[in-house]
């Protein structure tokens, strides 16, 4: 029997089509996202400049919610879809060793600049673009399709999933998260948590040093500990490999700047794979010899800070590793999507990050998936760019997948 294809010969072109004509909007769209910043509980001027244009598009229902998400609604069906990028970004901490301004949004040679270019606002804009091509095509009469622009992404990954799912009462069957993946289909993630660890000391002053006790001495080889630590980690899953750790800051207290600290704290960052559980991590963490000469223990931190909105959703910072099983509908929908607009087999893309996945697959079993334009090795880096080239693919798939969706499930 001759299988019948999955996508109509009259929709491909036309989508393919219709993301090609969307794509200087879009590109205009994410130069204007990359110019305003928008760290973690400071999105509010990124969040309005998303809705006014969803507005624009012809979303039938735009607005942001209580946390300060934005979200836009196509289509009235029963079953949901939802497609996610966050909207926030890291900060800028060397700004002479960025090339160009990073929130200028310079153009170069089919290059895009600036701050959040790959995380998230590429796969952001790609979103609210594809998804729009679907008010002139026709939204599948099965669907309800969420974009969602997500809030406190880096300071806290996957709390506005949580809030969205508990709060929003948002149940999609399957999340699409615009991650930067350089166009690579991915399904799955290492997990993370945040960790605090602190040594105490005795204060003197600085001129006697012997009569006291350095916090800061003591925690040395804590932090040595903890990179040794990083290397014996053996707990491997096939797509998702190793999980990692790393001290990422310290701080320290002491009376003054003439006074030996009573008081050190690293905090450290803990990525997790299939098989580690937070209890895990955190008594490898507490058997390491030089945390037990020190008398320290390890803790996991919880988040407590107020949304640029002034809401307050305080959770654990443990955010489990995730996969969704090759073959599950989402994953095959979004490989076939993938094949159909690239015109070849695509790539499983293994992230070394984490994302709202963590949340949605991770603690609510919702299959996700991971597409979308640029490239994570520039994530977090003054080389912070995207190839304008990806977008019109990544708009097209978009657009496509629900439909390819609906014949895989």
């Amino acid at each position: 029997m001759e299988q019948k294809p999955l996508v109509s010969p009259e929709l491909e072109p036309d989508l393919l089509r219709l993301s090609s004509e969307a794509a200087p909007a879009c590109i205009e769209f994410l130069r204007d996202l990359v110019t305003i910043p928008s760290p973690s509980r400071g999105e509010r001027l990124a969040c309005e400049r998303v809705q006014r244009e969803m507005e624009r598009l012809g979303y039938e229902d735009v607005h942001i919610d209580a946390m300060g998400n934005v979200l836009g609604r196509l289509g009235s069906g029963p079953r949901t879809l939802a497609f996610d990028a966050h909207i926030d970004t890291v900060g800028i901490s060397a700004p002479s060793k960025w090339k160009f301004d990073p929130f200028r949004g310079v153009l170069s040679g089919g290059v895009l600049f600036g701050r959040g270019a790959s995380d998230q606002k590429g796969g952001l804009a790609a979103i609210v673009h594809g998804i729009a091509i679907l008010t002139r095509t026709g939204v599948p009469d099965d669907f309800t399709i969420w974009v969602t622009a997500t809030v406190n992404g880096e300071d806290c990954v996957g709390l506005a999933w949580q809030y969205l799912i508990h709060d929003e009462g948002i149940h999609p069957e399957v999340v699409v998260i615009g991650m930067p993946s350089h166009l690579g289909v991915c399904r799955g993630q290492r997990g993370r948590m945040e960790v605090e660890l602190t040594a105490l000391g005795v204060a003197v002053h600085g001129s006697q040093p012997d009569r006291g006790s350095n916090a800061i001495y003591s925690m040395a080889p804590i932090a040595l500990g903890i990179a040794r630590l990083h290397g014996e980690l053996e707990t491997e899953h096939p797509l998702l490999g190793r999980g990692s750790v790393a001290v990422t800051g310290i701080t320290s207290r002491s009376p003054s700047l003439t006074a030996v600290p009573d008081e050190c704290t690293i905090y450290i960052d803990r990525r997790v794979t299939i098989g580690e559980t937070k209890e895990q991590a955190l008594t490898q963490m507490a058997e390491l010899p030089e945390v037990q000469a020190a008398g320290a223990e390890p803790k996991l931190l919880h988040y407590e800070q107020p949304t640029w909105r002034g809401l307050t959703y305080p959770t654990e910072k443990f955010f489990p590793a995730w996969v969704t099983p090759e073959g599950t509908p989402a994953v095959a929908a979004a490989l076939s999507t993938a094949a159909h607009v690239l015109g070849r087999e695509p790539r499983i893309h293994r992230s070394n990050f984490s994302s709202n996945g963590c949340v949605t697959a991770g603690m609510f079993g919702i299959p996700t998936v991971g597409f979308g334009p640029a490239d994570e090795i520039h994530s977090h880096t003054v080389t912070d760019q995207i190839p304008l080239v990806q977008l019109q693919p990544a708009m097209a798939f978009y657009a496509l997948f629900p439909e390819i969706y609906r014949q895989q499930g």
